[in-house]
This record gives structure tokens, C-alpha cells and sequence, in this order.
């Protein structure tokens, strides 16, 4: 059993819906004060009160990743609010769907600037609270697109996801003389309402090629994002947890046969 989370506090952006969602109402029911992160506070709202109809701790907070002084203003405002930052869960990422041959400048500016630097500028605000925590964790929401496959059309955000992993072993260097670790989570195909839009068709073809025979939830990531933030992972920094129900292994569907 993990070490609880009990007075720590953990600002997880792109939290009002999907995987983001799923790591608050986890790190909420572990006993963290959990600050929920999108770009639009209304948004926040469902997540943050099925968190307090469960007994957490929950405050919804506006910010964009993409801006360092809209993230810096965040970090403020979490740590007035609840005394300080142990936890950074950068997880807001975009995946607009584009072909190479009509992607525009501004499509792979708007997708690297959200999911890469993102991370950058969620770290750099709450750099100077982490320090102050008495164990600071960073655990990034990368993607096993880019880093381990492709998908037509996502090859900005494939490009972005690969970036985080980059970004995070030179930055666990830099964090670690500070007592912060960082650890990337890489999901497979979630069960999120963005993946629901992609149709049945895809939902099945989809689970065809996973060995556990389906798609996963967003529980199986939040768990994993909450061992990499928890104590017992305190000796664990620039490491991946691919989370995809074993996707990536097989060659081809008859290797499953």
C-alpha cells in the first residue's frame, strides 16, 4: 500500500475531463488537495464536485500552459490557497488531427506550444514551490505515439510527445540536487471522450490489436501517475511507464493468435 497523500498538495492541468480528470479524482481520494487545471474555470466545475461529493479536496483553477505568466499566476494562487506545491502533474495536451501535406506553421506551433512547452512553462512556475516541498514529483502525460508508434495525422503531437521524454532527462539532471523527481506516464488508447469521438469502428479495430482485449480506463494511468508521485517512488526520476495493455508488443495480430 502507498504511503497516503495526506496534506501534500497536486495542481494537475487538463484535469476537467478525460485522463486529467481521472489523476484528480485518484490523487483526491488519496488524500491530496488537488488543484483542477483548465483553460476555462467552468470547465472545472464537474470534476472538482464529484471530488467533494466524495469527501476531497478540490478548487478549480484557470490557466493556460501554453502561457509561462498564466502558468506563474496558477502556481500563486494554488499555493495561497493551499500552502504550497509538492506535486506537478502536467498532463493538458492537444491532438488535432492533420495530414503532413496541409499542415500549417500555426497548427504545429499550436500543438507543440501546448504539449511540450507546456511542460516546460508548468514546471518553471512551480519550480520555486518544489523546492520548498519536502519531496517534489513532476509526472508528465507523454503518449506512446511518437515515442514508440505513429497514427496518420498526429505527426505534431507525435513529434510533441517525444519532445516531453527528451525534455525530462536532462531536466530529472537539473531537479534532482533539489529532492524533485520527474517521471513520464505513457498511455495507449484510453478511454476518453476524445477517443470516443474517433467511433465504434475504430473502438473495435482498436482492441483487436491490444492483448488484454480492450481499450483502458482512465484509472489504469492515474494509478500509475500516483506511485510515480507517491513515496515509495522517491528513488525513481527520468523513467517512462508505458500503460497500453501490452499494444505495443505484438508484430502483427497473428502473434496474438
Amino acid at each position: 500500500m502507498l504511503t497516503p497523500l495526506n496534506g501534500k498538495t497536486v495542481i494537475v492541468t487538463g484535469s476537467s475531463k478525460g485522463i486529467g480528470k481521472g489523476i484528480a479524482k485518484v490523487f483526491a481520494k488519496h488524500g491530496a488537495n488537488v488543484a483542477v487545471v483548465s483553460r476555462k474555470l467552468k470547465d472545472t466545475l464537474s470534476c472538482v464536485g464529484e471530488i467533494q461529493d466524495n469527501d476531497g479536496i478540490a478548487k478549480g483553477f484557470e490557466a493556460d500552459v501554453a502561457s509561462y505568466e498564466s502558468m506563474k499566476i496558477l502556481a500563486e494562487a494554488v499555493t495561497e490557497t493551499f500552502g504550497g506545491i509538492d506535486i506537478l502533474c502536467s498532463n493538458a495536451g492537444i491532438f488535432p488531427n492533420s495530414s503532413i501535406e496541409n499542415m500549417t506553421a500555426a497548427e504545429w506551433d499550436t500543438v507543440m506550444n501546448t504539449n511540450a512547452r507546456g511542460a516546460l512553462f508548468g514546471i518553471q512556475a512551480c519550480l520555486p514551490f518544489l523546492k520548498k516541498a519536502e519531496t517534489g514529483r513532476i509526472i508528465l502525460t507523454s503518449s506512446i505515439t511518437g515515442p514508440v508508434t505513429g497514427y496518420k495525422g498526429w505527426s505534431h503531437y507525435g513529434a510533441s510527445k517525444a519532445a516531453q521524454l527528451g525534455f525530462m532527462r536532462s531536466a530529472a539532471l537539473e531537479l534532482a540536487p533539489y529532492n524533485i523527481t520527474i517521471n513520464a506516464v505513457m498511455p495507449g488508447n484510453i478511454m476518453t471522450e476524445g477517443l470516443e469521438e474517433m467511433g465504434e469502428e475504430y473502438l473495435k479495430s482498436m482492441a483487436a490489436t491490444i492483448p488484454i482485449k480492450r481499450i483502458g480506463t482512465v484509472e489504469d494511468i492515474a494509478y500509475a501517475a500516483l506511485f510515480l508521485a507517491s513515496k515509495e517512488a522517491s528513488y525513481i526520476t527520468a523513467q517512462t511507464i508505458v500503460i497500453d495493455g501490452g499494444q505495443v508488443v505484438p508484430e502483427s495480430l497473428e502473434a496474438m493468435a
